[in-house]
């Protein structure tokens, strides 16, 4: 196996640990009791963090966005009016700044949120009210997380302890609120990193 630098964080540490020695106890138990080899640790360290194996782990790596120029941006897809509300409802961080009074800006505004989470990972409750808490400027992440669940996009278990980001399809006007949310996002990091001329 080739030497791949491949930095990875532990959201919780207590968590993941419990997760190793289970897996490690149930090797231990199906088979003999010699330490498990380098491709073998590495598989159980990836299914510790929640990957299939330490492929799946490589291959859901993130890369560091590059700043895009202008002319190689796709073109815009045209905002509806909803759309163009929805917008308007997020800050230039991409924060929503209020919760929307019309039902079908609030419905937009979840798919952005949507967006915001993994499909290969499942998610404690703990971690989607601090994504949450990230993403919103008025304080009320148990209301973003309720119609997250009422608008299908997220699912919970019963009692609260797992959440998963659902697969679900955005139509074009909602892809076209997506990127136009994230060009409002990219701008402002492009406007933040670029030097100060004196």
């Amino acid at each position: 196996m080739s030497r791949l630098p491949l930095p990875f964080v532990v959201p919780d540490a207590s968590q993941f640990a419990r997760s190793l020695g289970q897996s490690l106890k149930t090797r231990q138990a199906e088979r003999t009791a010699e330490p498990p080899g380098h491709v073998e640790l590495l598989n159980l360290i990836a299914r510790a963090l929640g990957h299939r194996n330490f492929q799946a782990m490589q291959a859901s790596r993130t890369l560091p966005e590059l700043p895009t120029a202008a002319e190689d941006l796709p073109p815009p897809l045209p905002l509806s009016d909803n759309a163009r509300k929805a917008l308007m409802q997020f800050d230039s961080r991409g924060r929503l700044l209020r919760w929307p009074n019309k039902f079908s800006v609030q419905k937009l505004a979840m798919w952005v949120l949507w967006t915001l989470f993994d499909s290969q990972k499942v998610y404690s409750e703990r971690e989607v009210n601090e994504i949450l808490k990230a993403a919103n400027a008025f304080g009320d992440h148990v209301t973003l997380r309720r119609e997250l669940i009422n608008h299908q996009l997220l699912t919970r278990k019963s009692d609260c302890s797992e959440y998963r980001k659902l697969p679900a399809r955005p139509d074009d006007e909602v892809r076209a609120l997506i990127g136009a949310w994230r060009a409002l996002r990219r701008t402002r990091q492009l406007r933040t990193a670029a030097p100060v001329a004196h």
